[in-house]
């Protein structure tokens, strides 16, 4: 009996948690911070991996979902988009010895409430789609994967884009740094 208690609150306590994770991460995302070049380096890396496994997910999605890998395409090429122009809307705090950033609150929400609702029109469509499937298609192919894909780019595409951005600019910083300390 309490293994079934078990099994039927965590789930509801998990869906109840995530308005606060949500809260919690727009917080985060939107705070002052030092730039870091290691930090930076290790985000572009681990962004850049990850992208790279994601398009190959979804090159071998699209033989299921049609136009999967084209979806795909679009939201990285629309996420570096998005980072570049975070990159103009954060807000830089040069010192000689430091640099720090600010990210845009408006377009961190707006990444945010994309990622959200496209979460919840993709478990919504899914649902009828594997309701209604057509006997001789794939519940999958209509449940709007490609568009959830394309999701999941934009956001690959804004975080990478605005890593290299920062990698990119503290180096630019140190070397400006450096030619005014040795005058």
């Amino acid at each position: 009996m309490p293994l079934l208690v078990i099994a039927l609150v965590l789930p509801l306590v998990l869906v109840a948690l995530v308005p606060l994770s949500l809260v919690l991460r727009y917080r985060a995302s939107t705070a002052r911070r030092q730039a870091r070049g290691w930090i930076a380096a290790i985000n572009v890396v681990g962004f850049g991996i990850s992208a790279a496994l994601f398009m190959t997910v979804a090159a071998l999605t699209s033989f299921w979902v049609p136009r999967a890998f084209t979806y795909a395409l679009l939201g990285l090429a629309g996420g570096a988009v998005l980072g570049l122009a975070g990159l103009l809307l954060s807000r830089w705090e040069t010192r000689p010895e430091t640099l720090h950033y600010t990210p845009s609150r408006a377009l961190v929400l707006a990444i945010m409430l994309v990622v959200v609702s496209r979460m919840a029109y993709g478990l919504w469509r899914a649902w009828h789609a594997w309701r209604a499937a057509p006997d001789d298609g794939s519940w999958l192919a209509h449940s709007g994967a490609a568009g959830s894909l394309a999701a999941g780019a934009v956001v690959l595409g804004y975080f990478l884009t605005y890593h290299a951005g920062i990698w990119w600019r503290l180096k630019r910083h140190r070397r400006t740094s450096a030619v005014f300390h040795t005058r």
